[in-house]
C-alpha cells in the first residue's frame, strides 16, 4: 500500500475525529475573533443553538441507554458476580476520587493561589442558604432508592430550605429561620435508575427461561439506542464548534482571567494534566498491565466531546464503544460499570473542588491551617461521589464545603469567570476515570463471569458490530448484522 493509500485509509478511519478537532479549532478561532465586537444576546443565542440541539439529541437517549444497558448487562451475570463487580468498581471510583482530592491539595500547597492582596468581589446571592453536608449524603441515599421510577427518569430528590419568618414579641425583632424540606431538581436520577435496573436484571436472570424474553427485549433495545446515538454523533463537529464558540465569545474580561485567577487556573490545570497524563496512566498500568496510552487513543473522541459538552453523560455511547470494541472489555461489565461511574465518579472534579476551596480561603486573607487542608481533602473526596454529570455542578459542592468550614463564599463568583475552561478540563479527567474504571473492573472480574454464549440467556445475543468498507468513512458508519448458528444449532445474531 502506497503512502497516499495509507493517508486515505487513515482519513477514512478517523474522519469523525478529524472533523471534531477541526470544530474545536474553528470554535476557538471564531470565538476570539468575534469577542471584541461584543455580540448581542440574540446573536449568541443563534450561534449557540446548534450546540444546544446537539446536547439535546444526546441527552434524549441517555435514560433509554442506561436502563436498557444496565438491565441487559446485569441479567447476564449471576448475583455473586454482580456483587464482585460492584465492589471492585466502587473501590476504584472512591480511590480515584481520593487521589484527585490529594492532587488538588498538593497543587494548592505548591502554587499557593490567592496569596496576593486582592479585593473581595461583591457579595453574591447564589444561595439563600447552602445545603448542609449531612443533607448532601442523605440525598445521595434517597436518590439511590427512588420511590417512583418514572419520576427518577426526569428528576432527583434534593433537600431545600424554606425560610420561616417570626416576630419576637419581646424585642419586636423579626427572626428568620429555615425549615428543611424535600424538593426536586430537574435531570435524571441515574443512581436510582442504575440501582433499580440492576435489581430487574438480576431478577430476570434468576427466572431463567421465564425471564428470557425480557432479556432479549432489552438486548435488542440497547443496540437500537446505540445505533440511533451513533447517527446523532455525526453532528459532533458542528455541535462542538457552536459550544466552544459561544463559551469563548462570552468571556467578559480576559485580564481578570489571566491576572487575578491566573495562578489558580495554572494550579488546577497542572494538577489535572498530571492526573490525566501521569497518575491515572500509572495506576491503570499497575492494575491492568496494559498500555495506558492505548486507552487514551481509544477514548480520544469521547475526551474531545466531553471537553466541549462539559458532561460525561452525553458521551456514554462513545465510552461504551471504546471499551467494548476498541479495548475488548466484556460488554456486560462495561454496560454496568460505566453508567455506575457516571453516577459516582468525579476524580477530575475532586481536584478542582479541593484546590478551589483552599484558594478561596487564602483569597479571603486566611491561609488554611493543616486541619482545614485535611478536612477539605476528605470532604472533596466524599462529596465527589454525589456530583451529577452536568455542567458546573462542582460549584454547588464548593459552596457546601465552604459553608461547612465557615469560610466566606463571596469570592466564589471569581470561579465562574474561568468555569468555561476548568469545567471542560476536569470533565475530560472524569471521562478517563469512567473508562479506566470499566477496564480495571474487567481485568479483575473477567475470569469470574461466564463466557458470552455459555448461558441460554446469551444464545440469541444481538451485537452491533461497526465495520468499514471502501464506501464508508469513519467508524460507526455501517452496522453489519450477520446470523450464525452455535454448536448447539441455536441461531445467533452478531
Amino acid at each position: 500500500m502506497g503512502t497516499c493509500d495509507k493517508i486515505n485509509a487513515f482519513i477514512r478511519d478517523n474522519l469523525s475525529l478529524i472533523l471534531t478537532l477541526l470544530g474545536v479549532a474553528l470554535g476557538l478561532g471564531v470565538g476570539f475573533a468575534i469577542r471584541p465586537a461584543h455580540p448581542s444576546e440574540s446573536v449568541l443565542m443563534w450561534l449557540g443553538l446548534p450546540g444546544q440541539l446537539y446536547l439535546r439529541l444526546l441527552k434524549m437517549m441517555i435514560v433509554p441507554l442506561v436502563v436498557c444497558s444496565v438491565i441487559s448487562g446485569t441479567s447476564s451475570l449471576d448475583p455473586k458476580t454482580n456483587g464482585k463487580i460492584s465492589m471492585v468498581s466502587f473501590v476504584f471510583i472512591f480511590s480515584n476520587n481520593a487521589i484527585g482530592a490529594i492532587l488538588g491539595v498538593l497543587a494548592f500547597i505548591a502554587f499557593k493561589p490567592g496569596n496576593s492582596n486582592q479585593k473581595l468581589v461583591a457579595k453574591s446571592s447564589l444561595l439563600s442558604r447552602s445545603i448542609e453536608t449531612q443533607d448532601i449524603f442523605a440525598d445521595l441515599l434517597r436518590n439511590l432508592v427512588p420511590d417512583n421510577l418514572f419520576e427518577a427518569s426526569i428528576q432527583q430528590t434534593v433537600t431545600t430550605y424554606v425560610p420561616i419568618t417570626t416576630l419576637n414579641a419581646t424585642s419586636n425583632e423579626t427572626i428568620t429561620s429555615f425549615k428543611r424540606s424535600l424538593g426536586f431538581n430537574r435531570g435524571p436520577n441515574l443512581l436510582g435508575l442504575i440501582f433499580a435496573c440492576t435489581l430487574l436484571g438480576i431478577a430476570a436472570a434468576s427466572l431463567r427461561d421465564k425471564g428470557k424474553s425480557v432479556i432479549d427485549f432489552f438486548e435488542s433495545a440497547t443496540q437500537i439506542v446505540i445505533a440511533v446515538l451513533r447517527w446523532f454523533l455525526w453532528t459532533t463537529p458542528l455541535g462542538v464548534l457552536s459550544l466552544i464558540l459561544v463559551a469563548v465569545a462570552n468571556i467578559k474580561d480576559v485580564g481578570v482571567i489571566f491576572g487575578d485567577l491566573g495562578m489558580h487556573v495554572l494550579a488546577v490545570t497542572v494538577a489535572l494534566l498530571l492526573q490525566q497524563l501521569l497518575i491515572m496512566p500509572l495506576l491503570y498500568l499497575a492494575l491492568t498491565k496494559r498500555n495506558p496510552y492505548t486507552l487514551l487513543a481509544a477514548i480520544s473522541r469521547a475526551l474531545l466531546t466531553s471537553f466541549a459538552a462539559t458532561s460525561t453523560a452525553v458521551v456514554l455511547p462513545e465510552m461504551l464503544h471504546a471499551c467494548e470494541v476498541k479495548l475488548g472489555a466484556d460488554r456486560r461489565i462495561a454496560r454496568f460499570v460505566i453508567p455506575f461511574s457516571i453516577a459516582l465518579s468525579a476524580n477530575g472534579s475532586a481536584v478542582f473542588i479541593a484546590c478551589s476551596c483552599l484558594f478561596i480561603s487564602n483569597f479571603t486573607g486566611t491561609y488554611p491551617s493543616a486541619d482545614i487542608i485535611a478536612t477539605v481533602g476528605v470532604l472533596s473526596a466524599l462529596a465527589a461521589l454525589a456530583i451529577p454529570s452536568v455542567p458546573s455542578a462542582s460549584i454547588v459542592t464548593i459552596l457546601m464545603i465552604l459553608t461547612t468550614l465557615l469560610i466566606p463564599v463571596e469570592p466564589i463568583a471569581l470561579l465562574l469567570a474561568v468555569e468555561f475552561f476548568l469545567d471542560r478540563l476536569r470533565t475530560a479527567s472524569n471521562t478517563m476515570g469512567h473508562t479506566m474504571g470499566a477496564m480495571v473492573t474487567h481485568t479483575f472480574c473477567k475470569n469470574t463471569i461466564r463466557p458470552l454464549g455459555s448461558s441460554p440467556h446469551d444464545s440469541n445475543e444481538i451485537k452491533l458490530e461497526i465495520s468499514r468498507d471502501p464506501s464508508s468513512s469513519g467508524y460507526g458508519s455501517k452496522a453489519d448484522v450477520r446470523e450464525e448458528r452455535n454448536s448447539n444449532g441455536v441461531q445467533t445474531c452478531t
